[in-house]
């Protein structure tokens, strides 16, 4: 379905909704809770405890959808509930039942990831094609409630942003099923990774080995089938660290001591960070993104530069909108402001 309004989703941990503010709100388009669970082929909100602050983001934003993000890395019960009918249909029957628990507008399904088990989690190769029967199983039971109630219900999933995650699933078929298919354009470098370079990056630069970028993987999932209208790409609130990084470049493209671990976040990065205790930014014009080094630690992040440039590339492509993880990373309220900015909002 065709978006007539640029998207501008948020995830936010169930900790997180009683701070989400009524400015900021107002200014999201879609919000993902995080997380709920999979657990005997059925979707669970018994850990949960902050529903009753669904109510009061109704009110500051009526227009506000709200989604229920099930699963996260390292969160099983996919493979199981999609390899058989009647887990599905389980699956599909629990997602009903969430919506009538809370004032959800939708499910967003992040498996990460179908056929791979590096999460921890049980994966198959059978992964493939079950996850398009789960997601079928789950648009015909939300499109039945929707028809009683008289209304759409949304069914989104966050995808990983390189090609594993397109050979693990079949982005044509199950496009149909989805509003929309959100880009984890983040992390694309960092845990696995010992060679320095942007995690959120939104063009590679020239030297960097890794290729794997905002636009690249746009270009992928297009390919791959998907049309843009449907295409959500991710903005990171916190950052990706190495340690023990050459003194040469700025830090940038220099192989480490270690795989670049999780950063400070944004709200901390501008108190302690940016240009301040020996780190200087810099800016990296080809891939469009922001770095910090200090002589032997590098950070790469996402900042209200880089954001703008990601936006004005939606305007440019004929794409959905953007969503960041995660809400509470960033307590100054710049980056959603710049994200909504860019947009054009006044």
């Amino acid at each position: 379905m065709s978006n007539t309004k640029l998207i501008l989703a948020g995830y936010a941990g169930d900790s997180v909704l009683p701070q989400i503010t009524a400015e900021d709100a107002a200014k999201l388009t879609h919000l993902n809770v995080a997380f709920g669970h999979v657990k005997d082929d059925r979707i669970t909100i018994d850990h949960v405890v902050n529903l009753s602050a669904l109510h009061v983001l109704k009110e500051y934003n009526a227009k506000l959808q709200i989604l229920l993000s099930v699963g996260g890395w390292s969160a099983g019960g996919f493979s199981e509930a999609a390899s058989t009918p009647e887990g599905r249909r389980l699956f599909a029957e629990s997602a009903l039942e969430v919506l009538e628990a809370a004032p959800f507008d939708g499910i967003d399904l992040d498996w990460e990831y179908p056929c791979y088990a590096e999460a921890g989690i049980t994966a198959s190769p059978a992964d493939k094609q079950n996850f398009t029967l789960l997601l079928k199983e789950l648009r015909q039971a939300l499109d039945a409630k929707g028809k009683v109630d008289g209304r759409h219900y949304l069914l989104t999933i966050a995808a990983g942003a390189d090609q594993y995650y397109i050979d693990g699933t079949e982005m044509d078929a199950i496009h149909p099923y989805l509003d929309f298919i959100q880009l984890m354009t983040y992390d694309m470098r960092g845990g696995f990774q010992t060679l320095t370079g942007h995690h959120t990056n939104l063009y590679s630069s020239t030297g960097d080995l890794f290729r794997i970028s905002v636009d690249a993987s746009v270009q992928l999932f297009v390919s791959a089938g998907v049309p843009r209208h449907k295409i959500v790409i991710g903005a990171a609130f916190y950052s990706r660290m190495w340690n023990n990084v050459p003194d040469t470049n700025h830090g940038y493209l220099q192989m480490a001591g270690s795989s670049g671990g999780y950063g400070p976040d944004y709200t901390k990065l501008v108190s302690e960070y940016i240009n301040m205790n020996g780190y200087t930014r810099y800016w990296d014009d080809e891939a469009k993104a922001p770095y910090l080094y200090n002589g032997s630690s590098f950070i790469t992040y996402d900042d209200p530069e880089s954001l703008a440039h990601k936006c004005e590339y939606i305007k440019a492509n004929g794409i959905a909108g953007i969503m960041f993880w995660e809400y509470s990373c960033d307590h100054t309220h710049t980056l959603l402001e710049a994200m909504h900015k860019a947009y054009g909002a006044s």
